[in-house]
């Protein structure tokens, strides 16, 4: 049973992978947008989380 939080890295790691690929074509831009991409997604759910915690409290 993996965590949450590990599912997110899991996902995010996946994704930034294939946008990576996807949306630029030079070696070095590619793992640049995946790098961005990895770390928007992991803030981004770092962010909406927190959001929800207080919405609920």
């Amino acid at each position: 049973m993996i965590s949450h939080f590990t599912a997110v890295l899991i996902f995010a790691a996946c994704a930034s992978i294939v946008f990576g690929i996807t949306q630029r074509s030079e070696k070095r831009a590619m793992v640049r947008f995946g790098a961005f991409c990895f770390g928007v997604f992991v803030v981004g759910t770092i962010v909406a989380s927190w959001l929800m915690y207080f919405i609920k409290h």
